[in-house]
């Protein structure tokens, strides 16, 4: 949809930017993909991509994936103090490089748990200052992942957490029901399979809490949803479940024009059959996780670039060309690193055509 998003200028996006861009994406039945990054490699990447494809794309951090980014191994500092500290240095060089890519971005953290909230708080308290020296925040929005509590803790928790939020005009996301698989340290591997599909009154629920606080708020409703990627039929998804929600929605809260009035989250849409993807688009997802599946590209193209060159990766010194010939142009991390980044560059570019998003900025 050529041109959809002119109005969007390049940087970390606010709230208030933010609804009128999933308004316009579901109306036009489009999706933004988000991906979870660990370092500035990953985010160079994507920042490369959306500048490539005239797109908007969604930069996400983890809890451990924040710590990973300023802490690596070591164990310095406690994994919440380092998770915070990554996320605010994340966020900062994004404010700063996605200005230079001259694209917009949509900054997020993902599945934040009950025994991890205090990450979040540690957050909000950095953005306090930072909003009050700059005039906007340094993330987009953030998820708040209650779905192992009970349907009345989620909600008391997430109203609270969205109350906060509005002071600085902060999408929350939530989760309802349960992603299967793991991802980052949550475990869902065993669960119940019955936990994987939420029921659409639950969605009803939901919409009707947190509508009474503000409407900057996104739901992951499970369908079947799994972290990774599995052989087929292993994992049955039915996102009818989002259409059962819309419809309720729409019949208890007297919309009349506006298709799908609630802002969906795909969550584990690596390996996903793309009819299932473009089914789950129409009935109001607006962002779906691709971790996965961007992991496995960056790495493959590290992995090919290896084979084509191994000869020349197996020591210092001493290749087909002569015992002493030097390798260094080969292992300077510079070289495969920017494999990795191509071959995700590669894989956005076919996920973008399938979910006809190129093109969307000017």
């Amino acid at each position: 949809m050529k041109n959809l998003l002119n109005f969007i200028k390049p940087g970390v996006l606010s709230g208030d930017k933010l609804k009128k861009i999933f308004y316009l994406i579901k109306k036009y039945n489009i999706c933004l993909i988000a991906i979870n990054c660990v370092d500035t490699n990953t985010i160079n990447s994507i920042l490369e991509s959306a500048r490539i494809y005239k797109t908007i794309i969604i930069i996400q951090f983890s809890y451990s994936g924040s710590c990973f980014f300023i802490k690596s191994n070591f164990n310095k500092f406690s994994m919440l103090k380092s998770s915070i500290l990554g996320s605010i240095s994340a966020a900062k060089y994004i404010h700063e490089a996605s200005l230079f890519y001259k694209v917009p971005v949509i900054l997020h953290t993902d599945h934040c748990t009950k025994d991890n909230l205090k990450w979040i708080d540690g957050l909000l308290e950095y953005n306090r200052d930072y909003y009050n020296s700059y005039g906007k925040n340094l993330f987009t929005s953030h998820m708040i992942d209650l779905s192992n509590c009970s349907l009345k803790e989620n909600l008391e928790i997430s109203c609270y957490y969205l109350n906060k939020f509005s002071k600085f005009n902060i999408t929350l996301e939530i989760e309802l029901g349960c992603t299967g698989g793991e991802e980052d340290g949550i475990d869902n591997s065993k669960i119940s399979t019955n936990r994987l599909y939420t029921n659409p009154k639950d969605i009803l629920y939901t919409y009707n809490k947190l509508i009474k606080i503000n409407s900057n708020f996104l739901i992951a409703a499970s369908f079947g949803n799994t972290h990774g990627v599995y052989r087929p039929g292993n994992v049955i998804l039915y996102p009818k479940i989002l259409y059962n929600a819309q419809k309720l929605i729409k019949k208890y809260n007297n919309f009349i024009n506006e298709k799908n009035p609630l802002s969906f989250v795909f969550h584990g849409g690596s390996g996903t059959d793309f009819k299932i993807i473009k089914e789950s688009i129409n009935y109001g997802v607006v962002k779906i996780n691709l971790d996965t599946d961007i992991q496995w590209n960056y790495w493959l193209g590290i992995l090919n670039y290896y084979k084509n060159n191994r000869y020349y990766l197996q020591s210092q010194l001493g290749n087909p060309k002569g015992n002493y010939s030097p390798n260094k142009k080969f292992y300077d991390s510079r070289i495969w690193v920017n494999k990795g980044q191509i071959n995700v560059i590669k894989y956005i570019s076919n996920i973008l055509d399938i979910l006809k998003c190129k093109n969307l900025l000017n």
